[in-house]
């Protein structure tokens, strides 16, 4: 039960104006990207709740032309790195090159100082390049020489594998894996929404006249917002209570990390903050759960041959986990 105190439920400005410059990026996002409607919201909550995405999806699914439609619309500098398997972390991080002029080294920034990085293909690189990957998704920086470079505010990185691709890859170890805020899926549109592809692309790339509808400042304020959306005690516990109850169910091998845990929060906070509040309710943390939860479940190989999956393990930890009643204040 929700608290009626008209003083604690009322939205701030900042959460009203969340609310509509958020939905006029996601309305942006879906002149191009057609028919993915709860895939583009569910990326920009990831990217409010300064969180990274993985896409997982089979070739030509529209995964690039969904990052880079996001960035245009979000204003921010786009950097790609297509990874293949003779890739180098200085290829993606940057590299101390000598200046004869300077008479001493000089760094050249990778593609990684971006305000949105497209990891294109991950699982094609070897694991050593994509541990170059880990400090920057998880501190916003990288370290080259011995020197540590900050990165840009707001970064998230859009990660894509091709899920129909086997040989020739390397999968994700899952210290990587739990550094995605989400995993997501695009899967092939619908047949009304692909014909609106076939027009929309008839007479050219409909991303190629699209504006911005905000910039780097003005996400950085929303990301502030974000941040300042209340999180009752009572939500935190429930928090707690989905934590420590995957870590107990005897079909998983591992559960939720601390770092799922905040995920959990602070995308709840961005899905409050899209939906005009000041503050969460477990409905919030219900609606991002599967997303955030699913590729960060190891099953153990006996629920594996049971022909049990992730997202039914965390359906039954959401209903079996008591929701509370909540006060916002």
């Amino acid at each position: 039960m929700t608290s009626a105190n008209p003083e604690a439920t009322a939205p701030l400005p900042g959460q009203a104006s969340f609310a509509s410059t958020f939905e006029a990026i996601a309305a942006n996002v879906e002149r191009v990207v057609k028919g993915k409607r709860r895939l583009v919201r569910l990326l920009l909550l990831c990217l409010f709740a300064e969180g990274h995405v993985l896409l997982r999806d089979p070739p030509g699914a529209g995964k690039t032309v969904l990052a880079k439609t996001v960035a245009r619309s979000l204003g921010l500098e786009f950097g790609r790195v297509q990874f293949t398997p003779d890739l180098l972390p200085s290829d993606v991080v940057g590299v101390s090159l000598w200046n004869p002029v300077q008479n001493g080294f000089e760094f050249r920034p990778g593609p990684v100082f971006a305000g949105l990085l497209l990891a294109d293909e991950i699982n094609r690189t070897s694991p050593r390049t994509q541990a170059a990957l880990l400090e920057a998704m998880a501190e916003r920086q990288v370290t080259v020489d011995g020197t540590t470079h900050g990165l840009a505010s707001p970064f998230l990185v859009i990660a894509t594998e091709n899920s129909e691709e086997i040989e020739g890859t390397f999968p994700l170890p899952t210290s990587q894996l739990d550094r995605f805020c989400m995993s997501l899926s695009a899967g092939f549109p619908d047949r009304a929404a692909e014909s609106e592809i076939l027009e929309s692309h008839r007479c050219g790339t409909p991303l190629d006249s699209l504006p911005p509808v905000t910039d780097t400042a003005a996400v950085r304020a929303m990301i502030d917002t974000v941040r300042s959306v209340h999180v009752a005690p009572a939500v935190r516990d429930y928090l707690v209570d989905l934590a420590f109850n995957s870590r107990a169910h005897g079909a998983i091998a591992g559960g939720m990390s601390p770092r799922a845990t905040l995920a959990l929060q602070r995308t709840a906070q961005a899905r409050a903050a899209a939906a005009g509040r000041n503050f969460v309710l477990p409905d919030d943390v219900k609606e991002v759960a599967r997303p955030i939860l699913a590729h960060r479940m190891t099953l153990h190989q006996s629920a594996q041959f049971a022909g049990t999956t992730p997202v039914a393990v965390i359906d039954e930890i959401l209903t079996d986990t008591p929701s509370p009643p909540v006060s916002v204040r």
